[in-house]
Order: C-alpha cells, then structure tokens, then sequence
C-alpha cells in the first residue's frame, strides 16, 4: 500500500495467521473439520451462546444451507430488504424461492419491520432480516410477526460479528445466522463464514447439509457404523488453511473491534460540523444496538452530486465506494424477485450513501485527509 494512498479496506493481520497456517500442515490436517476448525466453532459458541456452529466456506454458503434446511421449494416467498448483498436473495433463488423485497427505514437502512406483516402471503415462507453495518434491525418486532404467522427467521449477520440487540448477538436471535469472514469484514479469513444455528431441530440436518448430504459427522463420533448418503447437500466446509487464519483473528476479536470503534467514533465527531451544515447526516445507531464499527457511512445531502464527489476523492488517491444497487431494480431482481410496495428510501438512501475508508490501522492523519476532501467537497 503506498504511504499516500487511502484504500476502502486494507485486511489486517493480528501476526499468528501463518504460524497456525504452517501448524496446520505440520498437524496433517488441510482439509476440513480438524483442529482449528473445532477451535472455531468453540469460540463462535461460547462468544455467541448460539446451539451449534459451522463454519462454511462464505457466509454465502451459510445462507444457501439456511434455504436447504429451510426446504424451501418453488414459489415459497422469503421477505427480504432490497437494499443488501446479492447472496441474500440468490440463497433462495437457488431452490426456487422467491424474495419479497421490502423497504428500508430511513435511520438504519435495516429493513422497516413496519411493513413487513402486509408482505406476508400464503406463500411467505420466511423473513430474513439484514442487519446493515453491523447495526440490527428492531428484532423483538420481527420476532413477532414471525411467530405470530409461524415463520421462520434467518439472520443475515454477515456484517455483525460482535454487535447485539438488547445484548443478544447478532446472529443468534433468529432459528439461523449467517456470518461472513471475508476480507472486508471485521474478522478476516480471506474468505470464510458461519452458519449459526439456533433452533436444535436443525442441528443435525445442518451437519449433514453441510457435509455433501452424509452423516459424516455422526460416523466421525462413533454414533453409526458408517456414513452414507442422507439427504441434498453440498461441500459448504472450509479448509483448514481458512480456519487456521481465522482462528488468529478470532483470538483477537476484542481487540480488533475495539481499534475499529475507536476510528469509527473519530470520524463520527469530525464529521458533527458537516452534519450541522446539512451537507450530509451520520450514521445513527439506535440506543439498543451495540454496533462493531463494521463501517462508517455518511448520507450525502439531497443536491450533492455523489459522482462527483467520488471522482474528487479519487484524484486525492482515496478510495470510498458506495454500496448496494438495489436488488429489486436489478435484471435478476425483477426476474426472480418482487417488490412489495414503492421501496422510496431504498432508492432514494441508495443513490445518497458514501461508505469512508475503515479498517485496523487507519491512522489519524488519514482519517483528516478524508474528512478533510469530504469537507471541501461539500462546503
């Protein structure tokens, strides 16, 4: 990385990832499941107090098994916001499913619970809330639309490691979580993720899913004579090389979060004098959500020209980016997908959002510069 230039994301490094990478080679175990894996998913356990973890190649993959396990089968509507990754919605498409996209509110970007009951159909089979930069959605309103109309919930926690909801973890609130531990998440493995499954009548089939469709897991246990073929699976497992590395992040977790909260907290006061402008509005993080500092977002007033903005901070050799193009406008969303209603915000918020440059080790000097092109920008 050259001195002066400001990336979006620079993956950090605790200094044990290649130590644990060579000792598992020197254990005789690269593929999946051995040591470090356990060691994962003990800590995801116990940090989490969710009934069974499974690490998984991407959080990605995690949500495909969620569809599997789920049985989803063609027509079954999942409600889903519009305003998230693509993994969120093809998890489902993948099985026939079809995603209801609904609108945002405007102080998280979350799904507005609100709206989610008069989406639901015959047909709904599940809600899968994002929680959006680590941020969660009003889960005890979701909890219960979901038992109300006896539907189950999946947590897209990708960006959540660390963050809770009235001191629940992301990630555990719903009968499944999903994780992601790609490169730019708070907890890295290159790539990498978790199925958290919370509902115990899952945990079984999650291990079979998880394991090309077999009781592998079982045999391994000593709790059947031999392992067969059981049901639709795939090979959703990580190598250990992968666990190996996230085994060093997950060791310091804390820490990283911590170092992450303390240039999230610096930008949200340097930015308070643009926001009393009304050039741009900060993040807002409900008093019952612990966030983890995933990112730090601004709004962008109404009449600014975000390209433009963008281009300036390019040639100043910073990189933001903006975020998702939102599903239900997208070629794919409109063929698999429906939209519930206008989805206002999720256009508007959209076309609005710049996401600053945030990552363990981003220094004080650049934190100003970027602030500080914003400013100018703007002003």
């Amino acid at each position: 990385m050259k001195d002066k230039t400001i990336p979006f994301n620079w993956p950090h490094m605790t200094g044990k990832e290649l130590y644990y990478i060579a000792k598992a080679h020197f254990n005789g175990c690269l593929a999946g499941d051995g040591p470090f894996t356990k060691r994962c998913h003990g800590w995801l356990e116990a940090r989490t107090g969710c009934g069974k973890a499974l690490l998984t190649h991407s959080c990605t993959a995690a949500l495909e098994m969620s569809a599997l396990l789920l049985d989803i089968q063609p027509g079954d509507e999942i409600i889903m916001p519009s305003y998230t990754f693509v993994s969120t919605a093809n998890a489902f498409v993948l099985r026939g499913g079809v995603p209801v996209f609904v609108d945002i509110r405007e102080d998280t970007l979350n799904v507005d619970e609100q709206l989610i009951e008069a989406a639901i159909t015959p047909r709904t089979k599940a809600i899968v809330p994002v929680h959006y930069a680590g941020v969660a959605c009003e889960m005890d309103a979701i909890i219960e639309i979901a038992r109300r109309h006896n539907l189950k919930l999946i947590e897209d926690a990708a960006q959540g490691v660390l963050a809770s909801y009235k001191g629940r973890p992301l990630g555990t609130i719903g009968d499944l979580g999903a994780y992601s531990f790609h490169e730019t998440k708070n907890v890295v493995s290159g790539e990498g993720g978790a199925l958290l499954v919370n509902d115990p009548e899952l945990v079984l089939r999650a291990e079979i899913i998880r394991e090309k469709g077999t009781d592998r897991g079982r045999f391994f246990r000593d709790e059947v004579d031999k392992y067969t073929w059981q049901e639709v699976g795939s090979s959703f497992l990580p190598g250990e090389i992968i666990a190996a590395f996230l085994w060093a992040q997950l060791e310091e977790a804390d820490r990283i979060t911590k170092k992450r909260l303390v240039s999230w907290k610096r930008y949200h006061d340097l930015l308070q004098p643009l926001e009393a402008k009304a050039l741009l509005r900060r993040q807002i993080v409900p008093e019952e959500c612990q966030h983890n500092a995933h990112m730090y977002y601004v709004l962008l007033a109404p009449e600014i020209n975000r390209q433009a903005l963008l281009e300036k901070f390019k040639r100043n050799e910073i990189f933001p980016v903006f975020h998702y193009v939102p599903l239900h406008s997208s070629p794919a969303g409109r063929k698999y997908g429906r939209a519930f209603g206008e989805l206002e915000l999720t256009d508007r918020l959209s076309e609005r959002i710049v996401r600053l440059p945030m990552w363990v080790g981003l220094s004080n000097e650049q934190q100003d510069k970027v602030v500080q092109v914003l400013s100018d920008s703007l002003v």
